[in-house]
């Protein structure tokens, strides 16, 4: 039993770290509210349907700053469709080799 005790110390980490960032459904949120949430909670995760593809669900990280991005992220400009915008600026993390420390 004693050699699985760090996996699952590693698993309970890991779970506890996804679901710390809140999920909102931005199509039902203003702009104004969607910046709201991501500045008071530091980090989310937000998700629309495509424009593209029918019923397609896309979501991704969205942050208000670089600290509350996961490691091997950066922050990028960014924008989602909200209830009173098309494009609502907010900023993406997202995964990049090009910037990563060496």
């Amino acid at each position: 039993m004693k050699p699985f005790l760090p996996v699952a110390i590693f698993l309970s980490f890991t779970v506890f770290d996804a679901a710390a960032a809140s999920r909102y459904d931005v199509t039902q949120m203003t702009c104004a509210q969607v910046q709201a949430r991501i500045a008071a909670d530091g980090l989310a995760i937000l998700s629309y349907r495509s424009s593209r593809v029918l019923g397609l669900p896309i979501y991704d990280h969205y942050a208000s700053g670089q600290q509350y991005c996961p490691d091997g992220s950066v922050l990028s400009p960014a924008g989602v469709p909200t209830s009173d915008m098309k494009y609502c600026p907010v900023k993406r993390c997202f995964s990049s080799s090009r910037f990563v420390a060496r």
